[in-house]
């Protein structure tokens, strides 16, 4: 196919690669020179949006938030620009499910279709190729594109009209993030009462507890590892989409609303840019401990 991707970056780079690699005619735009790894496999690279719609039949936007998509969408020499009747807009940022459904509409009138196709695994799962895909949008579209998802993931679902894989997303974000916190908890008081955090976490992979926040995050926050796979400043936006999203329903999600304000805490700490996994980071601050530390009373 002809496939347009704009927004190149720690997701959309990785990405781009495996529809490059699947033998598909990519052409490529960025605000950011790009990237030569993308050029040199076969990519073509285009000056602006508008260019990128001209030239392809299918236009995928990987960007940071809803005003950036707004923007590639809609901005001068912007993708609605280039386009021609048939063609097929998809985004696979995580950004509002109001504003994609404007979107949607805006795009509809040009003739064009359009799916909602956020994602879940972060960096890994983009260089792996194991993304999960909640689609919003026409089934048609959606049998059209998927061949394109089952490059770039694994578990690809259609979940219903525009809007509704953006409002799966974020309620992907809400487990995400109160999980993440909950993990922390776990592994800070299991290290501050003298346990081994690595032991403890092995331990709980085999049972109830397990999870996949446990397995990769738990791993990170023993380790130490916060540079990012998925930025902190990101998780903020995506829960703020869903305590906006609450209040518009007249929705109290209280554990949602605390974890933001960890997240909060932790962009005051200068940690808008680490991994969300680092959301640890701040409650050590407030417990006065940090997991490698050797627990009070314990062995040196």
């Amino acid at each position: 196919m002809k496939v347009g991707f704009i927004g190149l970056g720690i997701m959309g780079r990785p990405m781009a690669g495996h529809l490059i690699d699947a033998g598909h005619e990519l052409y490529l735009y960025d605000i950011q020179p790009v990237p030569d790894e993308l050029t040199g496999k076969g990519g073509t690279a285009c000056k602006s949006g508008k260019e990128v719609a001209e030239k392809a039949d299918i236009i995928i936007t990987m960007v940071p938030d809803t005003p950036h998509v707004e923007a590639a969408l809609f901005g001068e020499n912007g993708v609605a620009q280039g386009l021609s009747k048939g063609k097929t807009v998809v985004d696979m940022s995580s950004i509002a499910p109001i504003e994609t459904k404007r979107f949607a509409s805006e795009i509809n009138k040009l003739g064009c279709d359009y799916l909602d196709a956020p994602v879940s695994g972060g960096d890994v799962g983009a260089k792996a190729a194991s993304l999960t895909i909640m689609v919003g949008g026409p089934e048609a579209a959606f049998e059209k594109v998927k061949p394109l998802f089952e490059k770039m993931g694994k578990n690809i679902t259609l979940v219903g009209g525009n809007g509704d894989g953006q409002t799966t997303k974020v309620a992907n974000q809400i487990i995400v993030a109160l999980t993440i916190e909950a993990v922390a908890e776990a592994l800070l008081f299991a290290a501050k009462a003298g346990a081994d955090p690595a032991r403890v976490r092995q331990a709980l992979m085999g049972g109830f507890a397990s999870s996949r926040i446990l397995e990769v995050h738990g791993e990170r926050m023993i380790k130490r590892n916060f540079n990012p796979g998925f930025r902190i400043e990101l998780h903020q936006k995506d829960l703020n989409l869903a305590l906006a999203g609450a209040k518009s329903l007249n929705l109290s999600l209280p554990n949602t609303a605390s974890t933001q304000q960890l997240f909060n805490a932790c962009a005051a700490q200068g940690g808008a840019q680490w991994d969300h996994s680092g959301l640890l980071r701040i409650l050590e601050v407030m417990g006065n401990f940090e997991i490698g530390q050797t627990a009070p009373g314990g062995d040196d």
